[in-house]
């Protein structure tokens, strides 16, 4: 998908490759989610390089209690929400639970991310090797998931630490790894100690973004109604309420940009 360069500053809309270099250079990359046009904009204007249109939307947006209800038709109606007004950050778009079982199923689901949605990649929970192989040699980017997969909330018997035990922290690190050499050009990690979270973005060529996984990553991800304050349920202990030192939305998102690329953000009290 072609995209229109801004013609107020020649801002180009970002790719996994200036991901990579800011990766390179040691520069922390800025992701929060959004589901719809207006916060789209202003999350992309308060200088986002990731917006992450997530199936968390199954929970803050629709009012379920876990993110398993989301359909493929939801996560292309609001991606297309937000690719409308979103000028330079990357948008990653979530495959919604059970739309990957099979790398054929995978691509036909992706598609429609892509061609209905605008997204630029898809992201998927867990090692899904021989998925991720088929996307990525069809031309798709793929964003990983690793840790705590919310899709797999019912297996996992709750929204707990991941990788905490050393032979769950190895089994981590070598699926982080296998998702990267399968041709992923992202991948996110939630709910997991800081210190395995760090090691796994050391040991990775590909930008590891972090969600309750301490200040090692690369990068930082929020849902957006948690970092402001706003999500109906408990607000998760990795969040931080941005909006509550300030009386304005614009600004709480600016703040919360430059506290994740000044890497005062997350403290320890956000991570595990």
């Amino acid at each position: 998908m072609s995209h229109n360069y801004l013609s107020s500053n020649t801002m180009k809309t970002l790719t996994h490759l200036d991901l990579l270099t800011m990766k390179q250079r040691g520069e922390k990359i800025a992701c929060l989610t959004a589901y719809d046009a207006s916060f789209s904009g202003l999350i992309d204007a308060a200088g986002c390089e990731v917006i992450l249109v997530g199936d968390s939307l199954g929970m803050v947006i629709q009012g379920n209690s876990t993110t398993l209800p989301v359909k493929v038709d939801d996560m292309i109606y609001h991606t297309r929400c937000v690719t409308k007004t979103s000028k330079c950050a990357l948008v990653i778009a979530d495959l919604p639970f059970m739309t990957y079982a099979t790398p054929e199923f995978a691509a036909q689901n992706a598609v429609r991310l892509i061609q209905d949605g605008g997204a630029q990649m898809v992201k998927l929970e867990g090692a899904k090797i021989d998925v991720i192989e088929f996307l990525t040699t069809q031309g798709i980017c793929v964003c990983g998931h690793l840790g705590l997969l919310p899709q797999f909330i019912h297996q996992l018997g709750g929204y707990k630490v991941q990788g905490k035990l050393a032979q769950a922290a190895e089994k981590l690190l070598a699926d982080a790894l296998a998702v990267q050499n399968a041709g992923a050009t992202l991948l996110i990690l939630e709910c997991v100690p800081a210190d395995l979270a760090r090691k796994i973005t050391e040991s990775l060529t590909i930008p590891v973004i972090g969600i309750g996984a301490g200040n090692g990553c690369d990068g930082q991800v929020l849902v957006v109604y948690d970092m402001l304050g706003i999500s109906t349920g408990k607000r998760p202990r990795f969040s931080k309420d941005f909006l509550s030192d300030t009386n304005s939305i614009e600004s709480a998102l600016k703040n919360y940009v430059q506290a994740v690329k000044s890497g005062e953000f997350p403290t320890v009290q956000h991570s595990f």
